[in-house]
């Protein structure tokens, strides 16, 4: 569904609507399927899964957990990237951010910073 709000005559504002809630954010999203890990760290205590991206904008990134996350807390996520630099050298996507969003089996990420590195290759 569509929502639309009329601003003033001739321009509106079209957000899509899930399940009653209203998009509100000001980037776009986009669905990308690819394995994700994560890592915090409290202290001596680390704890690391792994997942799978949801969706990803420019400002946080949704993604599948292992098990709930920590609201407010610091994490590592690394994300292999689809593309490759020059077309040959794998790359990945290494962020740091604030879990904005908490539930069982999923969590958002609010992206502060990151970076994209290169990735080993295995060898066959």
């Amino acid at each position: 569904m569509i929502v639309k709000n009329h601003m003033t005559p001739g321009h509106e504002i079209v957000r899509p609507e899930f399940a009653g809630f209203v998009e509100r954010r000001g980037t776009s999203r986009f669905p990308l399927r690819e394995e994700v890990r994560y890592k915090l760290v409290h202290g001596k205590v680390i704890t690391a899964g792994t997942g799978t991206t949801v969706n990803f904008g420019s400002g946080g990134i949704l993604f599948t957990t292992e098990h709930r996350l920590p609201m407010g807390r610091t994490i590592e996520l690394s994300v292999n990237w689809p593309a490759r630099l020059d077309g040959t050298c794998a790359l990945k996507f290494v962020a740091t951010g604030r879990i904005i969003r908490s539930e069982d089996g999923q969590a958002a990420v609010r992206i502060d910073r990151y970076e994209f590195r290169t990735r080993a290759t295995r060898a066959n």
